[in-house]
């Protein structure tokens, strides 16, 4: 049933933290916590294995649940295991946990492929007494009206949280195939068919796009009918780019995102190589986190684009919101050429804020997110000449460049901030709530 009227509505979500790098899943969920502040509802983040990095103001209100120290010692210790939780509950401090993740602590997949299943093996793995304290605090003392866990990695939370909790509980997909797909055998497939029967016992499955919504009902053998669409929103402050300094010279291409193979850097390098021999004034500006893992991978990708000197930058992983619109503010196109299918693409949105046109491969978000936003233009995927001719097509005429930018500068501004986001998934969360039961998409 619906909150009393004179009751805020109260949305708890659990996100995950990255190990102390920007994640989009992570500042997905705290733009969308602050933006149901601001529309009135109650909200509360919790974070999970470590604290969140995010470029705006953090909204984690809670302590750090199944923190990433004693999860190991957990998996690795049955002496550990068994101490009391007083005596442990220390290692879950966000600068302790911090200071752990300063010195690289991976979270690549390949590497985490036991601790994965324990995990998601719930109260049945070693996680019980951790999992029990997160469902308690949710159940006993934070009492909210709905729950939204940020990631299906965290479902092996959902038995015990609905011993402590009656209300509907929700996940919202935000890449999971591509940390499972990394994992190694036997690991992908235990945590697969982990995940498959755990999200059965959730009331709805929350996707930012058509397309994620058909791909993870196949992958995870849910039915269609159990997904909702809910729109992907970003806070529009402090993106003060505008269509006309995105068509000033030079010609600068832009790659932003997590520097790693999945993300396609390798495919930015190399078109980039051919563009700069058809117009030596292109520059191409490289941001996004780098991780210790990734380290040699990019130096050996980008150890091409050395002798082009000044046309070619490495900005870095901006440290604040203002940095990274600097960024984004600097180019004249933005192209995150990936091998994986997105499922949201924020980094398109943020884009097209500040005033600069895309050109993104014809897969996964992109094609609606282009459709919808008419700010950029698609290639095939995997295409280096295709991307190369998209990039001339802009590089030459300027006053089509201006109108892409344009388009996007202002649908963005009309269809996809964060307001409206908040707007709708209250909207939902109220209706869910108001039926007692799953009702049709009505997207």
């Amino acid at each position: 049933m619906t909150p009393p009227p004179d009751k805020k509505l109260h949305v708890a979500i659990i996100t995950s933290g990255g190990a102390g790098m920007f994640c989009g899943a992570c500042m997905h969920d705290n733009t969308w916590t602050k933006a149901m502040m601001l529309q009135g509802a109650e909200a509360t983040l919790i974070p999970t294995y470590t604290p969140i990095r995010v470029d705006e103001e953090n909204m984690t209100g809670s302590p750090v649940f199944l923190g990433g120290i004693n999860v190991y010692l957990n998996y690795r210790s049955r002496i550990w295991r068994a101490l009391p939780r007083f005596l442990k509950h220390w290692l879950d401090t966000p600068w302790i946990i911090n200071l752990a993740t300063s010195f690289g602590v991976s979270n690549d997949a390949h590497e985490l492929g036991a601790l994965t299943v324990n995990l998601l093996e719930g109260e049945q793995g070693a996680e019980g007494v951790e999992i029990e304290e997160l469902a308690r605090f949710l159940g006993e003392t934070l009492k909210p009206d709905v729950i939204c866990l940020s990631n299906a990695l965290l479902s092996g939370t959902i038995r015990t949280i609905k011993q402590h909790f009656k209300g509907p509980l929700f996940c919202i997909l935000q890449g999971d195939d591509v940390f499972l797909e990394e994992l190694g055998e036997p690991y992908r497939s235990r945590s697969l068919e982990l995940i498959r029967s755990n999200v059965q016992q959730l009331d709805g499955v929350l996707v930012h796009s058509d397309y994620y919504r058909d791909f993870m009902s196949a992958y995870l053998d849910v039915p269609v009918d159990h997904f909702y669409k809910v729109l992907l929103g970003i806070n529009l402050d402090g993106y003060d780019g505008t269509p006309e300094t995105s068509v000033e010279e030079p010609f600068t291409i832009g790659f932003f995102a997590r520097i790693c193979k999945e993300k396609g850097l390798q495919n930015a390098v190399e078109a980039f190589k051919l563009f700069h021999e058809r117009h030596p004034d292109s520059r191409l500006l490289v941001g996004g986190f780098l991780g210790k893992e990734n380290e040699a991978w990019f130096k050996e990708t980008t150890a091409p684009l050395d002798e082009l000197q000044d046309a070619y930058r490495y900005w870095g992983s901006p440290a604040s919101h203002e940095e990274k619109v600097d960024f984004y503010k600097s180019l004249s196109v933005l192209s995150v050429p990936t091998d994986y299918q997105e499922p949201k693409g924020i980094f398109v949105l943020e884009a097209l804020a500040n005033g600069v046109p895309v050109v993104q491969p014809a897969h996964g978000a992109f094609p609606e997110l282009i459709e919808q936003t008419a700010g950029g233009l698609l290639v095939p995927p995997g295409d280096t000449l295709a991307l190369v001719e998209a990039w001339e097509r802009l590089y030459q005429d300027k006053d089509y460049r201006k109108q892409l930018a344009q388009q996007g500068y202002e649908r963005v501004r009309q269809c996809f901030n964060s307001e409206l986001m908040a707007t709708e998934s209250l909207q939902f969360f109220r209706d869910r709530l108001a039926a007692g039961t799953p009702a049709e998409n009505p997207r």
